[in-house]
């Protein structure tokens, strides 16, 4: 088990082996070879989200709207989507999609215009403002993100992001749609 610090202010954590191995000697016929994995993925979920929303709030920019700025910046000149769009890179339904762009809008990062031949297409386009507050704020969570890695090195980067990704292409392959009942 992990120390706390010095301070007392951070409680101790268990190292996935260590629960694993508890679960092995309490339930020996539940199995555990997932913890060893899973469970630090987990707390590596907590604690890159929870300095993101710290580098968030010093740039001035929530999750959401980071999110709606950087699918439309990426899409290249002239910056420029659809929200049809939009919901399927950022993988978030057509309401909440709506919901970011009305909010967006009112602050006069992105502005909506008809999409042209399709009657209910919606087009959203960067403001100067937002484009600006995507350019700051992207180098401020990237940056801090690259910071994050560093304790490995560009092989182990490159290791880690591929079995990363053949995880997740695993997972997204059988796993359920958000809504959709529980698999065994």
């Amino acid at each position: 088990m992990a120390e706390s610090t010095p301070e007392g202010d951070t409680p101790p954590t268990y190292r996935a082996a260590e629960i694993a191995a508890a679960w092995r000697r309490e339930r020996p016929q539940t199995p555990t070879d997932s913890i060893e994995i899973v469970t630090p993925i987990w707390q590596l979920a907590k604690l890159f989200a929870d300095d993101r929303g710290r580098v968030l709030r010093a740039a001035g920019i929530d999750a959401a709207t980071l999110d709606l700025l950087s699918v439309i910046r990426r899409s290249g000149p002239p910056y420029t989507l659809s929200t049809r769009e939009i919901a399927r890179r950022t993988l978030v339904t057509a309401g909440a999609i709506s919901q970011r762009v009305a909010r967006a809008e009112q602050q006069g990062l992105v502005r909506r215009a008809p999409g042209g031949a399709a009657p209910r297409t919606v087009l959203v386009s960067l403001t100067p403002e937002g484009h600006a507050l995507i350019e700051r704020s992207v180098d401020q969570v990237l940056g801090r993100e690259a910071t994050l890695v560093e304790g490995l090195s560009q092989p182990e980067r490159a290791t880690l992001s591929a079995l990363l990704d053949k995880l997740l292409t695993d997972l997204q392959r059988r796993c359920p749609p958000p809504g959709s009942p529980a698999q065994p």
